[in-house]
Formats: structure tokens, sequence, C-alpha cells
């Protein structure tokens, strides 16, 4: 009887391991594709998806396997997953007093609700620009719970006084006797002073898995000590940084708002500049000349604010708020490479409008250049981190061997992008590495 049972399991074993080897296989029939960059929508096709490939695309297009999932697109537009280049995975839903002292397993689970939310908004990959992101991007990648694929970049690195210190008076001054603060203890952002001491803080992060390193250069608005108009890191000091990241095959990412922020990290190598609200057309025309990407957000006055009337963080708010519409111009008027992302802090109601904020993008851009940013584009960012990539294959766009993240679109958002607003309602389907996370025509 045992021997019997013995032989059953094996069986059992041999199948499932035959099962395993054979990846599922999902066909979106009669579908209009968006590809990422493209200026419109393909004829009526289909598109295979084996595993977590796109395997084939034309009108011709069948499965191989038996069991493959069929969705009839009925004419409906196929695009790539959404990408937001700028997230902060952690720090979207608690208050910032709970963010910092609050209970660092409160605000992870907090944050994995919010994961969940954010794929099912369509954005199938995040690029966290700061925070202790790297359990909640492992328990993802399990599968424990639904959420984007990550990009972390770990605990921002920053300078006494510089955005990202949020150390209390009590916590200075700094020497050796001291241990670390709060807001480095639980990872959110790590104090540096020295090129040898940034050399070693990004060292750390890049141990703990960090694809790519972000730097305050200059002052920000969260932080009540950092003023707008303030550069923090040396020359001598951002340098460093970006030789210990290029060292791994990644790059440095920097926060800066200001002309003397954003050219010091220009000459230090840096590739990648967050927000630049404040630049002048000339910094513009040498971030253009020297290749560098520019990842900036609109912030919208009508989005309103989570911080208090009259707080220091509010008014500064204010002033960076003004400076959007000016960085899209110069975005546009001197080609720069331009990321979209969203930088949601401390609102679960903000973050709810995610894709009205894409959708925002339209002031300035045509909506192909709009859904262009968020897919193609964001993807080729995310490249930039190179063999630190978490993830191996091209995202943002619908071509053979691609990752399949794939949104079905009721509708066609390049002829109307505000279908992209209410995802609950147009997002039909939404897949994330090969694997459906919501079909709303099989309840049809």
């Amino acid at each position: 009887m045992l021997r019997v049972f013995i032989l059953a399991a094996c069986a059992l074993l041999t199948a499932a391991a035959a099962a395993a080897q054979e990846p599922a296989e999902v066909l979106f029939r009669d579908v209009r594709v968006f590809d990422g960059t493209s200026e419109a929508l393909t004829a009526p096709t289909s598109v295979l998806v084996r595993g977590n490939r796109i395997a084939a695309i034309g009108a011709e297009v069948l499965p191989t396997a038996q069991d493959a999932t069929i969705v009839e697109g009925g004419g409906r537009t196929l695009m790539p997953g959404l990408i937001d280049a700028h997230w902060h995975t952690i720090l979207v839903r608690p208050t910032p007093e709970e963010a910092i002292y609050g209970d660092l397993g409160f605000t992870t689970l907090l944050a994995g609700v919010e994961a969940r939310a954010t794929l099912m908004r369509g954005f199938t990959t995040v690029r966290d620009m700061g925070g202790p992101s790297f359990g909640l991007k492992q328990a993802i990648d399990l599968g424990i719970i639904e959420g984007p694929r990550i990009w972390p970049s770990g605990a921002i690195i920053t300078v006494t006084s510089g955005h990202g210190d949020f150390r209390m008076a009590s916590e200075l001054p700094r020497d050796g006797s001291r241990p670390l603060s709060r807001m480095e203890q639980i990872g959110g952002s790590m104090v540096a002073d020295s090129p040898d001491m940034v050399r070693q803080r990004v060292r750390e992060q890049l141990m703990l898995g960090a694809s790519q390193i972000k730097l305050t250069a200059g002052g920000g608005v969260a932080s009540p000590h950092s003023p707008l108009d303030v550069s923090t890191f040396t020359l001598e000091e951002l340098k460093a940084a970006v030789d210990a990241a290029g060292n791994w095959g990644s790059y440095v990412t920097v926060h800066a708002y200001t002309p003397a922020a954003v050219r010091r990290s220009i000459d230090a190598g840096v590739k990648v500049i967050e927000h630049a609200h404040l630049i002048d057309d000339d910094t513009a025309k040498y971030m253009a000349e020297k290749g560098v990407w520019l990842s900036t957000q609109p912030f919208l006055a009508e989005e309103g604010s989570p911080f208090r009337p009259g707080s220091i963080q509010y008014i500064k708010q204010q002033a960076v708020m003004k400076g959007t519409d000016v960085i899209y111009q110069l975005a546009r008027k001197h080609g720069i490479k331009t990321a979209f992302g969203t930088d949601v802090l401390f609102s679960q109601e903000k973050a709810a409008r995610q894709t009205v904020l894409l959708s925002a993008l339209t002031r300035w851009f045509s909506p192909a250049e709009a859904l262009r940013m968020a897919t193609a584009t964001n993807g080729e960012l995310l490249a930039l981190s190179g063999l630190r990539s978490p993830y191996e294959g091209k995202l943002g766009v619908i071509e053979t061997d691609a990752l399949a993240d794939l949104l079905l679109v009721d509708g066609d958002p390049l002829a109307d992008i505000r279908l992209i607003e209410d995802p609950e309602r147009n997002f039909l389907v939404i897949m994330k590495d090969g694997r459906i996370h919501k079909n709303s025509l099989a309840a049809k």
C-alpha cells in the first residue's frame, strides 16, 4: 500500500513538474495595440503571452496550449502597464509622524494595502525614490501580496540639515557617541557629511538591493529645516556617490529644484535629475546638452496639499507648484528626455488620483506623448540600472519578448485620455508578469 502511495505521489510530482515546465498562455484576441512608442493604435490584431513574456503578435496568432486563456478584446485597446518613475512605496498613506516615528510593521502593512491599490490603478511598475521598501518588494515578488514591480533606491542619502534629515533637535549634535537616529534606523534616509561617508552609505544601499541611488542635492518641501534655495552636497561628495554607484553598474539620481543644485549634480556625473521645477532656460539647455534625464512631476495647485496651510512645508510647496508649467515647457523646448512620476506623499486620496495626474500631462503633451512617457520612456529610464535591475526583460512596450505587463482599456485612450482617469471602470484586464490580476470580462 505504501509503495502504491509513493508511486502515486511521484506521478503527481512528475506531472506537476511537467506542467511547470510548460508556461501558461494567454491570448488577447481582436485588440488594437498601443505599443508604448507609436502615435496611433494598430489595426485589430492578437497578442499571445507565454509565461511572463509576449510570445507573438499578429492577426493570425494562435495559442499552442490547449488550456490557454482567451481574452476577447472586442476591438478594445491593449497597452503596456503604466510606470511611475517617482513613487514612495512606504510613504503614500501614513502621516509624516507615523512614517518617521511610528511602528515600521504598521507602515509596511499599510504600504502593502496601497501596493495592491497601485496595481489596480494600472501601475504595474514603480521606481521607489526613497524608503524602506525592500521587504515589501520581496513579498510582492514572491506572490505573497499583490503589487507593482519595485525598483528600490533604499534610504535617501542626505547631509546634515538637508532634505531628508528629519532628526529632532534632541538628536543633535551628531558625533560618534550617538546611535543612529530613528529615520536612519528604519532605513528612511541616511546622513553623510563627507565623500568617504557618502561612498559608504551608497555601498550600503547597494548591498541591501538598491537598483539606483538617490541623493538630495538641494532643499525640499517635506523637510522643515531644508530651504529650497540651499545646495547641499559638495561636488566632491556627489562625485563619490556617482563613482560608487558606477562601480556597481548603476547610477545616481538627485532631488534638485534650483539651477545651482542641478548644475553641480550634472558636473559630478549624475544621470537623472528629480523635479527641477525652479530651473532656468540656461540650465535646461545644459541638461539637454549633457544628455541628462529629467524625472519630473505635475505638481498642480488644484490637487491640494497634505501640509497645514501656513506651515513651512506648505509655503515651499506653493513655490514648487508655480514651477510646474515652467519645467514642462522647458523640457519641450530643449528636447530633454523626460520621465513621468507623481511623488505622492502622505495622502491616500491623492494616490487614488495617480492616473489623473498622468492625464494632466496633456496640458503640455499629446495623449500619445503622455502615455509614451509613462510606458516606453519610463522603461528606458529603468534600464539605466543595468545589471542592478531587479527584473530581467524589457518593460513599457508591447513587442515580442517584452515582459507581459499589459492593460486592456475599454476604449481608445489616444483619442480620449480621460479614460485612464477611471481605472476601476475602464481597465478591464490588468496583467503583470504574465499573470492576470484583474479580469472584468470574465464576469460578463
